[in-house]
C-alpha cells in the first residue's frame, strides 16, 4: 500500500507556493514541443541568474574540444579563480535537464561558487540532448569532454590527481554513467563522484517513483517521458548497456569515493538511496544525506531556505574533503 509522505519543508513549501502554476517546470516542459519549453525554461534560467549572487573574484571562458566523432565539437565552459595558481583541484560539472533540457548558463552561479569557496577549477560540459540525440550521444560528449580535461589537466590548470566528477538531476545521472565508463575502460581516473538528486533509473518501479506525481517539478509522468526521449529505441528494454541507466548496475565496485543527496519529496529518492546502499555494498567510501521535506530542485528554487543553504554547506564540506585530503 502507498504511504503517505510527511508534509514539505515550511519555507520550501512556501518558495513552490510561490511559483505561478504556468511556471512550474512539469507545465513548462511540453515534450510535444521542446524547442518551445527550452526557449521559456531558458527565459525562466535568465530570471533566476539576475538574482544569483555575483562572485568577482571568479572568471570564465567558454572553449571548444574535439567531441566524441571527428566531425563534432564539444563546448565547455572552464571557470577558475582570477588568481589562479597552477594545480588547483578540479570539478567536471554536468548540467541537469532530465536529459532533454539545459545549458552551460543555467549552471554559472553553481560553478562560481565551487570555484570562489573551494579555490578549484570547474569545467562545466554542454553535451547535445535528447530525443534529437538520445544515449549514448549525452554520456558519449560528457565522456570526450573529461577524457580532454584528463589529457590537458595541467594547461587548465588542474592537478588530475584531484579530479571529481558532478552534477544535479540528469547530470547527477551522466555523471554516475560516465564513472562507470571511466571504470570500465580504464579512466580517466577520478578521485570523487558527486550525484545531486541523481536521475538513475529508468524504470520508475521504487516507492517515490509511484509516490511523487503532482508536486510540479519533476514528477513520475515527466521523469517517464524523459527517459523514454532519453532512451530511444531502448526505452522499455529489459537489458540496456550500464552507462545507460547506472541504477540497473548490480556491480557498483571500483568507483570512486561517493557522495549522494537527495530530498524525501523527490521522485529519484529511492533509487539514489538504492545506490548508495550498493556502493557502500561493493566497498565504495559513500555519503549519503536525505534532506527532509525537500522537493526535487529545491536548492535552486529556494537558495534562501535554511535547507537548502545546510545543503550546500554539506556538498562544499564533502567536496573540499575529498580533494585536498
Amino acid at each position: 500500500m502507498e504511504q503517505e509522505l510527511p508534509d514539505l519543508d515550511t519555507e520550501l513549501a512556501a518558495s513552490l507556493e510561490a511559483i505561478p502554476e504556468e511556471y512550474l517546470p512539469t507545465n513548462v516542459l511540453d515534450f510535444d514541443d521542446l524547442p518551445a519549453s527550452r526557449d521559456q525554461a531558458a527565459q525562466l534560467s535568465e530570471m533566476m541568474l539576475a538574482e544569483a549572487p555575483a562572485f568577482p573574484e571568479v572568471e570564465s571562458e567558454d572553449v571548444t574540444v574535439p567531441g566524441p566523432t571527428d566531425d563534432q565539437e564539444l563546448p565547455l565552459r572552464i571557470y577558475r579563480p582570477v588568481e589562479a595558481e597552477p594545480g588547483l583541484p578540479g570539478i567536471y560539472w554536468i548540467h541537469g535537464g532530465g536529459m532533454v533540457m539545459g545549458g552551460l548558463d543555467q549552471e554559472d552561479p553553481n560553478c562560481e561558487r565551487f570555484v570562489d569557496e573551494l579555490n578549484c577549477v570547474v569545467v562545466s560540459v554542454d553535451y547535445r540532448l535528447a530525443p534529437e540525440h538520445p544515449y549514448p550521444a549525452p554520456v558519449d560528449d560528457c565522456h570526450a569532454g573529461l577524457e580532454w580535461v584528463a589529457e590537458n589537466a595541467a594547461d587548465v590548470g588542474i592537478d588530475s590527481s584531484r579530479l571529481a566528477i558532478a552534477g544535479p538531476s540528469a547530470g547527477g545521472g551522466l555523471s554516475a554513467a560516465v564513472a562507470l565508463r571511466a571504470r570500465d575502460e580504464g579512466g580517466p581516473e577520478l578521485r570523487y563522484q558527486m550525484l545531486i538528486y541523481p536521475m538513475l533509473d529508468d524504470r520508475n518501479i521504487t516507492e517515490s517513483s509511484k509516490q511523487i506525481t503532482d508536486i510540479g517539478i519533476w514528477d513520475r509522468g515527466t521523469n517517464r517521458q524523459a527517459w523514454d526521449a532519453y532512451l530511444g529505441d531502448l526505452s522499455a528494454s529489459d537489458e540496456l548497456p550500464p552507462d545507460a541507466a547506472p541504477g540497473r548496475v548490480a556491480d557498483l565496485s571500483g568507483l570512486p569515493p561517493t557522495f549522494i543527496d537527495v530530498g524525501t519529496h523527490d521522485v529519484f529518492r529511492d533509487e539514489s538511496k538504492s545506490y548508495a546502499e550498493r556502493l557502500t555494498n561493493g566497498g565504495v567510501p559513500t555519503e549519503f544525506h536525505l534532506w527532509p521535506g525537500a522537493y526535487h530542485g529545491y536548492d535552486g528554487l529556494a537558495p534562501d531556505a535554511q535547507l537548502a543553504q545546510e545543503t550546500w554547506e554539506t556538498r562544499l564540506a564533502a567536496l573540499g574533503r575529498a580533494l585536498t585530503e
